[in-house]
């Protein structure tokens, strides 16, 4: 089984661990694609007021472009702790006992836009960049990523996929009909049993529902493997579109 988590735009500063080690991490097919990245996002940094306009960085926020500039050299953090926000606040990972956290490291990737997917304990630094943002110099991340992730996913072939990836980013690594997966959207339904996709809420279900599969260490398989999962942990899922699961909350 394996969880795919959106990253977010707020992360945890500094760290402890040493600076970013390309052959550590996840998926190292992807290590040509990261490099490109990253190296532009350094160039970009070395003119701060460009940077800032393209990552659209405020000015309370101008210490994002250092962090850029120091992407090769700055401290990291395990990935599933660098990103702060509903999501991940609702997840919790740092209060997670030990076997909890290492099911986090086997079974959960998180796709930044400078890496690519990376394993939840992967070691990260902090950084600045959105799926959406197009970085001088390099052409977009939908055309570096897509590909390669595809095929990365490809290459590790997983028996079975829960996709909890915002659409822009799953859109920079579409899963392979070959692979078994469900995305998965966060829907409410009304007194009358109409649903409605949902927004905080929808962050905030996906890092409980991470959680729980943490917890419980749960060993998922297949569509089925999931319903029955679910149904036994107290969570409501509903059939939805082609290859869609609705989160009931």
């Amino acid at each position: 089984m394996l969880v795919l988590l959106p990253p977010s735009e707020t992360k945890r500063p500094g760290g402890e661990g040493a600076p970013l080690d390309f052959d550590g991490l996840a998926l190292p097919s992807l290590r040509s694609a990261r490099e490109s990245v990253v190296d532009a996002l350094i160039a970009l940094s070395s003119d701060e007021e460009e940077a800032a306009r393209v990552l659209k960085i405020s000015a309370k926020r101008r210490h994002e472009v250092a962090d850029n500039a120091a992407l090769r050299t700055s401290p990291t953090l395990p990935a599933i702790d660098r990103y702060t926000g509903v999501l991940f606040d609702a997840l919790d990972a740092g209060s997670l006992e030990a076997p909890a956290r290492s099911w986090l490291g086997d079974h959960v990737m998180i796709h930044s836009a400078p890496l690519g997917p990376v394993a939840a304990l992967d070691g990260i630094p902090a950084y600045r960049l959105a799926a959406g943002t197009s970085v001088p110099g390099i052409p977009s991340l939908r055309r570096i990523w897509a590909g390669a992730v595809s095929e990365a996913w490809e290459e590790l072939r997983p028996d079975f996929v829960v996709d909890l990836r915002s659409e822009a980013y799953a859109a920079l690594g579409p899963l392979p009909a070959g692979v078994p997966s469900a995305y998965v959207r966060v829907m409410s339904e009304d007194s009358g049993g109409e649903a409605r996709a949902l927004n905080h809420f929808n962050k905030h279900a996906k890092g409980e529902l991470v959680r729980a599969l943490a917890s419980q260490a749960a060993r998922i398989g297949s569509l089925d493997d999931l319903h029955a999962w679910a149904q036994g942990a107290g969570w409501t899922l509903r059939a939805g579109g082609p290859g869609e699961v609705a989160l009931i909350v």
